[in-house]
């Protein structure tokens, strides 16, 4: 990775963070959702085929989902980075509080997400109903979709995340 800036700056710092614990929250992503759609779907505990094979799923971590994550980790950087660092009189260090904000941010927009039926079926299909034709592809952008309708965004290619205009 090419560093721009010095080295010390807050968005490096908080990207290392966050991509230190994209594996855990993938997985807690992926947990959170089967047992919100079981709750929502199926409160009555049924045992039909499609409970069955998100109960048995074991869940580990995906490259499914790096994308959809690296791009909620962009929205977050996009929101609250700055290059400045704040002063801790706590004595912390820096990318443990980072972690922390993540983590706390990930899971509060994680509920928000899962409040969208398209979005528990896109985390499903690409996880525990991951098909062998490429189908696939189209969760994924749904995700990217909804993260841009949610934050009021665009991913670009060459221009990077902007903040949508709405007249």
């Amino acid at each position: 990775m090419i560093q721009k800036y010095f080295p010390f700056d807050k968005n490096y710092l908080l990207e290392k963070a966050q991509l230190s614990l994209e594996e855990e929250l993938i997985i807690h992503l992926i947990e959170h959702c089967k047992s919100y759609y079981l709750r929502v779907n199926n409160p009555l505990g049924i045992m039909d085929d499609t409970s069955l094979k998100i109960m048995e799923h074991q869940t580990a971590y995906t490259d499914r989902l790096s994308e959809f994550y690296r791009h909620l980790c962009g929205v977050y950087r996009f929101k609250f980075g700055d290059n400045q660092l704040e002063l801790l009189f706590d004595g912390t260090d820096h990318i443990i509080k980072y972690r922390n904000d993540w983590r706390t941010a990930f899971i509060s927009w994680l509920d928000d997400l899962c409040e969208v039926p398209q979005f528990i079926r896109a985390v499903l299909e690409l996880t525990v109903f991951y098909p062998e034709d490429r189908k696939a592809d189209l969760a994924a952008n749904r995700m990217k979709a909804y993260i841009e309708q949610y934050f009021g965004i665009r991913f670009y290619r060459y221009r990077g995340i902007v903040e949508m205009k709405i007249a």
